[in-house]
């Protein structure tokens, strides 16, 4: 007699596979160019039955906003009060590189949650940052303990915002002392004054809709924004707007291509005035702290954005990142030979990590002086 196939078992932890498989998807393609179908996929089962555990997508997505921060505060709880600040960072780092997979989605909770949700969440990553600082703060008594905190937390987390392949042992130690480093760091020093390229003039047609369409994504968010919107900010009926872009990506892609070739031009012409590796790390840290205060609202959209461009819109952004990165890397290795090219990529990507927090903490009020405190973050994270 033939047996009978024994029925499917529902695994217990389903609701938390699809969530694990939904921050990784939404991570990697963004909020919207993730689909339910992908997700479901991942956890292999169909959407339908998806939807008995989420009744949409953004239910979906607002657990998976609350997964990273939920960890670290679990993390933190487990190490005692007055533990030292290495202890707090190693526990940090532990969950942020075991889960670095799904980390991104933090990107996208300002734009894309509602203002409830929004709230809850910031409460609790204010919870985090409020334990690091009061550690900070024993250590290293000076003041900005909360600058220094959300700055070395950037160091950390910024393992999530790239796919260099290292050691999961090895970037957790490289990460905690980038991180030490940082809250050591006394900001209050001088920053050298660098040149940036002018933002150019927008003297056509199509250089007055990348200006235009920027503040607007940033305001808005990328996918609240109109073709008409952005037809009606620069004068044009919404039809004439297909004469110079096909649609809104190419525009976000052209203004994105454009700031790069800024950064290029600006990190060419502060290197000629260096002498050695670790001037030129002094000049590139400079140059790309009032880079990003200067392009604070384009680089906010893009860091949000660019992972849901098509892949021939989203090709040449990632090889001209590339290049800056390759920059650095070589001077890095050239100021700290014991360096290898995996060592100098994740802390290059926590240097930049450092730059999104700090500033963000700092609103991006550009001025002399946050500008010196951000690049004195910035050196600490490399060591140097």
């Amino acid at each position: 007699m033939t047996a009978e196939p024994a029925a499917a078992v529902r695994p217990r932890n389903r609701k938390q596979l699809i969530v694990e498989a939904g921050a990784t998807v939404f991570s990697e393609r963004g909020y919207h160019a993730a689909s339910m179908e992908e997700i479901a996929a991942g956890v292999g089962i169909t959407a339908a039955a998806l939807y008995r555990h989420f009744p949409n997508k953004y239910a979906l997505f607002a657990e998976c906003a609350n997964v990273t921060v939920d960890r670290l505060v679990a993390a933190l709880g487990d190490v005692p009060p007055d533990a030292a600040l290495a202890d707090v960072f190693a526990a940090v780092a532990r969950v942020t590189v075991a889960h670095r997979g799904a980390g991104g989605v933090y990107r996208w909770e300002a734009r894309y949650l509602n203002a409830e949700d929004r709230r809850v969440l910031r409460g609790k990553f204010a919870h985090v940052v409020g334990r690091v600082a009061d550690a900070v703060r024993r250590e290293y008594p000076w003041p900005g303990e909360h600058l220094r905190a959300v700055a070395a937390l950037g160091a950390i987390g910024s393992i999530t915002m790239h796919h260099n392949s290292i050691g999961r042992r090895r970037v957790e130690d490289l990460l905690r002392a980038s991180a030490l480093r940082v809250a050591a760091t006394d900001p209050a020093v001088d920053a050298r004054l660098v040149d940036l390229p002018a933002r150019p003039v927008p003297r056509t047609r199509r250089s007055e809709i990348l200006e235009a369409a920027v503040p607007l994504f940033e305001r808005d968010g990328f996918a609240a924004v109109t073709n008409g919107m952005i037809a009606e900010a620069v004068g044009l009926v919404p039809s004439a707007l297909y004469r110079y872009f096909p649609g809104k990506a190419d525009i976000l892609a052209a203004a994105c291509l454009q700031a790069a070739g800024l950064l290029a031009q600006a990190v060419e012409q502060n290197l000629r005035r260096t002498a050695g590796p670790h001037d030129a790390l002094i000049a590139l840290t400079a140059t790309y702290v009032a880079y990003s205060f200067e392009h604070n609202a384009l680089n906010s959209v893009a860091n949000a954005e660019i992972v849901g461009l098509p892949a021939a819109l989203r090709r040449p952004l990632v090889a001209a990142q590339r290049e800056h990165i390759a920059v650095w890397e070589q001077h890095l290795r050239q100021a700290r030979p014991e360096l290898d090219a995996r060592q100098a990529r994740v802390l290059v990507h926590a240097g930049f990590g450092v730059v999104v927090e700090a500033g963000r903490r700092l609103r991006w009020q550009d001025s002399a002086e946050h500008r010196a405190a951000v690049a004195a973050l910035v050196m600490s994270a490399l060591d140097l």
